[in-house]
């Protein structure tokens, strides 16, 4: 196979099931031993854009927004605690657990796209957030996360003060919505196709082995 197949992730990096869904595909492309017949490239998805700077305890945010009951909250920690060993992904949900806003994070991303360390970053800021407890809005955090992937701290930092790099990424995420993606994950293959939500590892394997195929 000459033609490396591309995947464009739309995620949050505080999206669940974004975690889950990467997991089972990285399961897929394993399984099938097509790691360097890959590319991935995650783009920005913000769920929560409009979170204040001091975040949002979740549980308040997600009765506010889809009028979550406590007994629904308690029920869906359980299920993606165990969503997450099934995957080797430990979800460690606390009371106090805040809806955070991700820009900055996704600033970051995009710098890491230019030095080959996105997806190194991702999975660090997803366990960071959910397995560590950790508030990534904050930018102590955001700094210790970029050096434990050995990036250049002072450099990536300086991108969040570019007006230009924010501006392009508020306009990735935008035209993401504009070709009718609004949840996430959501994975686009060759730009040509996609499919959303965290499927099986099976389903992956399906799609990944046609595309090998065409």
């Amino acid at each position: 196979m000459s033609k490396k197949i591309k995947l464009d992730i739309v995620s949050d990096v505080v999206c669940p099931w974004c975690i889950i869904g990467y997991k089972r595909l990285d399961a897929a492309i394993k399984e099938l031993g097509m790691e360097d017949n890959i590319e991935i490239e995650w783009q920005p998805f913000q769920l929560n854009p409009d979170i204040p700077p001091e975040g949002e305890d979740l549980r308040a945010h997600l009765k506010r927004k889809y009028g979550t009951t406590l007994e629904d909250s308690i029920r869906f920690r359980k299920e993606m605690t165990e969503l997450g060993e099934d995957v080797g992904f430990k979800f460690d949900y606390f009371d106090g657990l805040k809806a955070v806003n991700t820009l900055d994070a996704h600033i970051l991303l995009e710098y890491a796209k230019s030095v080959g360390k996105q997806t190194e970053l991702k999975n660090r800021l997803f366990a960071s957030f959910y397995s560590e407890q950790k508030d990534i809005s904050n930018k102590s955090i955001l700094r210790q996360e970029l050096q434990s992937v050995g990036l250049n701290v002072e450099e990536a930092m300086k991108s969040l003060d570019d007006d230009n790099i924010r501006n392009h990424v508020r306009s990735q995420e935008q035209e993401w919505k504009q070709t009718g993606i609004s949840g996430v994950p959501t994975i686009v293959f060759n730009r040509e196709s996609a499919i959303s939500g965290a499927q099986s590892v099976d389903t992956y394997k399906q799609v990944l082995t046609e595309l090998a195929k065409a």
